[in-house]
């Protein structure tokens, strides 16, 4: 089914299990492993009246397409983006500095993974993508984000102009990353609340999202480097960001059980 995702390794089934166990829908479990890790997380599939399937090692690596699934795989459903409304919640609803990540347009399902995990990491509170011509979570993106697609809140708006125009007025500076800024990242001023907008693959930040940028950013590179991939010039900026704050990690605000 279209809405159904695998999600293997320890690490991942234990994020899904604290963070959304209601998308849990089967789990396959190595018959043959007995480390306490792996016992724990079925105690607690058990519990939650999960169905387990005990099999071998040759059977997760075909469900796991030969990924390093650590003895188990669950089948979930996709966790759900969630609306400009619970966008404007969440914010009104804040105690600490914002910290957002918008990507304007980002459309490679490997970027918007790696772009989650890294936002995840460093104590981002939430990621906001436009309806059009950007990528949807599906499997692909939940399976390079390592768990990080089913606990960090991606909001999905209509308008992004309009979007950032609401960040502004709600007291969040925003920082675009553009090739031909002036302004380097790490001159640059990113404490505060704050919201890091970053453009798509090859193209960069559109006219119009430039211009609702308070300012804009580039990474210092050697003339023998064109331009970064989409998602590593996201992990330089969000850990240039969070260096800045010298922020605590704190759980993702917001979840849903």
């Amino acid at each position: 089914m279209a809405d159904i995702q695998k999600i293997y390794g320890l690490h991942a089934a234990q994020a899904l299990i604290n963070a959304r166990p209601d998308q849990i829908v089967g789990a396959w479990v190595d018959r043959e492993r007995k480390d306490s890790k792996l016992r724990a997380i079925i105690r607690l599939l058990e519990n939650m009246g999960i169905r387990l399937e005990f099999t071998d090692k040759k059977m997760l690596e075909k469900l796991s397409s030969n990924g390093n699934h650590q003895g188990i795989v669950l089948t979930a459903k996709l966790p759900q983006e969630r609306t400009e409304e619970a966008l404007k919640k969440a914010i009104k609803e804040q105690e600490e500095d914002a910290f957002y990540l918008v990507l304007d347009q980002v459309t490679d399902p490997h970027n918007l993974g790696a772009c989650l995990r890294t936002a995840l990491a460093v104590g981002v509170q939430g990621v906001i993508v436009p309806k059009d011509n950007a990528c949807r979570l599906n499997a692909t993106v939940c399976k390079v984000a390592s768990g990080a697609a089913e606990v960090l809140p991606v909001y999905r708006v209509t308008n992004l102009v309009r979007t950032l125009k609401y960040l502004k007025a709600q007291g969040i500076w925003l920082s675009g990353a553009a090739g031909e800024a002036t302004l380097d990242v790490f001159d640059a001023e990113l404490t505060g609340s704050v919201a890091i907008v970053m453009g798509a693959e090859g193209k960069g930040l559109r006219q119009l999202t430039q211009q609702q940028c308070d300012q804009l950013i580039k990474i210092p590179m050697s003339d023998k480097v064109e331009s970064l991939n989409v998602s590593v010039a996201t992990g330089i900026i969000l850990y240039e960001t969070h260096r800045q704050n010298k922020q605590i990690l704190k759980p993702v605000r917001g979840l849903s059980r």
